[in-house]
């Protein structure tokens, strides 16, 4: 029977601590942290993109009550916008209540851009263009991730240090240039010169004049 009592005391002693380790945890940094870690689990991260998540600080006069059973968390409103409330929960049946964390979240995605001055007619190179991450939000219209395919092109206008990079501002073959021209099947094959008369970039098709016979040729 003593052994009993003993075995009874050291258990109930157990919960008794684990239950003091519980409210001891739920300081404003683990709440902050539990927060975080909803919000991470929630937000989906677009392809080959980056985000960071900024928390705010939890008001120093608000005090947390114990909690003995698990939280929850859940974001009440459209977070598809750059700050984000999450609402912690504690139902406790002894106490239960809840508080509004506030977050900022930066989603950057890469993109091409210029890391000098490129005036127009310049050729596209890695020593003028390199791939950063920028803030999603401040991205507007058609970007480039990469240089492939790129280097080579050339610029049609000017394009100041730390712009992005976009297709309309390159041609691979651009207005005026002298171009080759070549017909060929399997028995033969045709050689000539030209003049583009439009700008062109890689797959895309551009009018030519040919310089022999005057003819103008989709190429």
């Amino acid at each position: 029977m003593k052994n009993i009592k003993t075995f009874l005391f050291l258990l109930l002693n157990t919960l008794l601590i684990q239950n003091l380790c519980i409210a001891m945890e739920l300081d404003k940094s683990y709440i902050t942290s539990f927060a975080k870690t909803y919000l991470e689990q929630s937000l989906v991260l677009p392809s080959q993109g980056k985000m960071t998540i900024e928390m705010a600080k939890i008001d120093p006069r608000i005090t947390i009550k114990p909690c003995n059973v698990p939280l929850s968390a859940n974001i009440p409103e459209n977070h598809s916008r750059r700050n984000v409330n999450i609402k912690i929960t504690c139902e406790d049946t002894d106490g239960p209540w809840k508080i509004f964390l506030h977050a900022k979240v930066t989603t950057t995605l890469p993109v091409l851009v210029a890391t000098t001055i490129i005036t127009k007619g310049s050729i596209l190179s890695n020593d003028n263009i390199a791939v950063e991450f920028r803030d999603k939000n401040r991205i507007r219209g058609e970007i480039l991730i990469s240089s492939e395919g790129l280097l080579g092109s050339k610029a049609k206008r000017r394009i100041a240090k730390g712009s992005l990079i976009t297709r309309k501002y390159l041609c691979m073959v651009c207005k005026g240039d002298a171009v080759s021209i070549e017909v060929k099947s399997k028995t033969f094959m045709i050689k000539s010169s030209g003049i583009a008369l439009s700008d062109g970039s890689i797959g895309e098709q551009v009018k030519i004049k040919n310089t022999q016979s005057g003819k103008i040729i989709i190429a």
